[in-house]
């Protein structure tokens, strides 16, 4: 974990590979970490809740669970509370205000639960994950059990996002090379978009635009979707040298993006100027599987 040009800072987690970081939407600094042992192939998952201070990057609280854990999400009307997504199919609620836990476990999906968000927008707790059984599946914490099941992708399903725009709306990565927006009030899905001619390991709506997606691949490319037109992407960024493994679009800049990659590197993009590729930041020395940026301090990733 570190700040783009600024001052990086480190913490290992000894034993534990990161997969998935998220920052608190409501303390600045504050980061949820969901971790495997031996890259998630066997072993344990860790939720480390990591605070950046003076000091540097202290570990707040840590949760173990029995299989690894592959995304992480905050809760939208509860500072304390995270969910993860682990190998084992399952969805965990942790709460950081105690010592142990989970508070739940959802347990339907029947192969690996890869992803995991919670709907940012106002009067929903909708909360979708996606698996590797090809299904998305649509929770409120509030209940029990999944709300519905929604089916259609024809491979693992990496990557599953709210629009922070539209209600009820979010779009899916998968392994079958498709990008696909759902409306959760209507069944099916609403479009699939081919959009690369392999595996689709990320996708992330822009937050300045309600049209507009990017998806990361294995082919090594970012390419931006609008959803008015799909037939030709917006924009293809290339640079990456291995799979693209997660991308962010900056909740502070309307053409800024950063991704990460197998390739060990996290790159910075603006895909707005004819020379896109702003920086490439050569901080960790194995794969990089998680990513994001500060809601509070631009230029914190």
């Amino acid at each position: 974990m570190g700040t783009a040009g600024g001052g990086a800072g480190a913490l290992r987690l000894p034993g534990l590979h990161g997969y998935a970081v998220e920052f608190s939407p409501y303390w600045p600094g504050r980061v949820a970490c969901a971790a495997s042992q031996y890259y998630g192939i066997a072993g344990c998952g860790t939720l480390a809740v990591l605070e950046q201070n003076e000091a540097g990057i202290v570990l707040l609280r840590s949760f173990d669970w029995n299989d690894g854990l592959f995304d992480v999400t905050w809760s939208e009307n509860n500072e304390h509370v995270l969910i993860t997504s682990s190998g084992d199919g399952s969805l965990q609620i942790w709460d950081t205000a105690k010592t142990k836990g989970p508070l739940q476990v959802y347990k339907e999906h029947t192969q690996e639960a890869y992803s995991v968000d919670w709907s940012q927008t106002r009067g929903e707790q909708l909360v979708v994950s996606g698996s590797w059984d090809q299904t998305a599946k649509l929770w409120d914490p509030a209940v029990g059990k999944s709300l519905c099941t929604l089916k259609g992708h024809e491979g693992v399903i990496y990557s599953t996002i709210w629009s922070p725009h539209i209600p009820g709306c979010f779009a899916s990565a998968s392994g079958d090379q498709t990008l696909r927006v759902w409306d959760v009030k209507a069944p099916g899905v609403k479009l699939v978009i081919p959009a690369h001619q392999a595996e689709i390991l990320s996708c992330d709506w822009c937050k300045y635009d309600e049209n507009l997606l990017v998806t990361g691949a294995v082919d090594c490319s970012l390419k931006g979707w609008d959803l008015r037109n799909v037939r030709q992407p917006v924009f293809v960024l290339l640079g990456h040298t291995y799979a693209i493994r997660r991308v962010k679009f900056s909740p502070f800049h309307a053409t800024l993006l950063a991704s990460c990659s197998y390739d060990f590197t996290v790159r910075f993009w603006d895909f707005s100027k004819p020379d896109p590729l702003l920086e490439t930041v050569e901080h960790h020395t194995e794969f990089t599987c998680g990513l994001d940026l500060s809601l509070h301090n631009c230029g914190q990733v």
